[in-house]
């Protein structure tokens, strides 16, 4: 594998839609606990590698504005040339990733007038949702970790990473990128079912590797959510929770909250109650409040349930 020096690099910078504080952004990733390992952060730089088609890119992001004009600087490391193309599929990646041009203004509007809920806005401002770096991946671990340990599905998760992944040495660190879904189609099935070790769950990732082949994402991203989540939820092993998770931390799909968020319930609870239960009309007219602002009202609710000004998510 060449080393740091033998890397062909280029560079560029992203503009955020502000407020945007790159800050809270790498607060959230040291304490999110399914992609832990997968990146390094040091001071304000987080790197971090994908696979494009079949090679991995490792990319370096740093801050270099402020939460109300914000800019950050990135550099791409390849084994070989990235041609233009490459670098605009990283360069939408990491602004999707991140969740650059996420609008925070309509949700912030509405929760400056809600008295219980301002000043989690204010703790948190300039917050955007991370995201996992692809859907494709964020429903592969939604299949692992169902009714199975997290260190388990961890290591089940590790093992593709190596087995299937590409890798890029930077700075004495070996960076993993989680395989395509064209990679693990073409895995071996008895490899693969020894890996997860699991007949049901192997079952499930290969309708999720077979799905993600062949659709197209900027539908995911964009087509009417109802459709969306229909498609996805058709997925054999995909049920309600599971196809929320992807919606929102996959794709970004804040317009709607799930049935099942019984986090969400303990976190509204505390914020507008006491920490005493609500009842389900008191919780929906909080929610409808929200509009199609709903997801964003649960991540920052979620992350201010922790009771830390470090944001985070279980």
């Amino acid at each position: 594998m060449p080393t740091a020096t033998e890397l062909f690099t280029t560079s560029g910078t992203l503009t955020p839609r502000a407020p945007f504080d790159f800050v809270k952004t790498l607060a959230f990733f040291r304490m999110f606990t399914p992609m832990s390992d997968e990146q390094t952060i040091v001071g304000d730089a987080l790197t971090k590698a994908i696979s494009v088609d079949g090679r991995a890119v490792a990319f370096t992001v740093r801050n270099s504005g402020s939460a109300d004009a914000p800019q950050l600087s990135y550099t791409l490391a390849a084994e070989q040339p990235l041609d233009e193309g490459e670098i605009a599929l990283v360069r939408d990646r990491i602004s999707f990733f991140l969740s650059l041009d996420d609008d925070l203004q309509p949700f912030y509007a509405i929760a400056t007038e809600d008295t219980d809920f301002a000043p989690i806005i204010q703790r948190l401002y300039g917050l955007h949702q991370p995201k996992f770096l692809t859907p494709f991946e964020i429903a592969c671990w939604a299949v692992l970790a169902q009714r199975m340990p997290m260190p388990i599905a961890r290591r089940i998760k590790a093992r593709i990473f190596e087995r299937y992944g590409t890798s890029i040495a930077l700075n004495g660190v070996t960076y993993r990128a989680f395989p395509e879904p064209a990679q693990l189609a073409a895995a071996d099935p008895l490899e693969l079912a020894g890996i997860v070790r699991n007949e049901r769950k192997c079952d499930y990732l290969n309708a999720v590797i077979q799905f993600f082949a062949g659709v197209d994402e900027q539908f995911l991203r964009t087509g009417p959510i109802a459709e969306v989540a229909a498609r996805i939820r058709g997925i054999r092993g995909i049920g309600e929770w599971s196809t929320h998770f992807i919606l929102v931390r996959g794709l970004g799909r804040m317009e709607q909250l799930s049935n099942e968020e019984p986090e969400m319930l303990k976190a509204a609870a505390r914020i507008y109650n006491g920490g005493q239960p609500l009842t389900t009309a008191q919780f929906e007219r909080l929610r409808d409040r929200y509009g199609n602002q709903q997801g964003y009202w649960a991540f920052y609710a979620r992350n201010a349930m922790l009771g830390s000004s470090s944001p985070t998510e279980e």
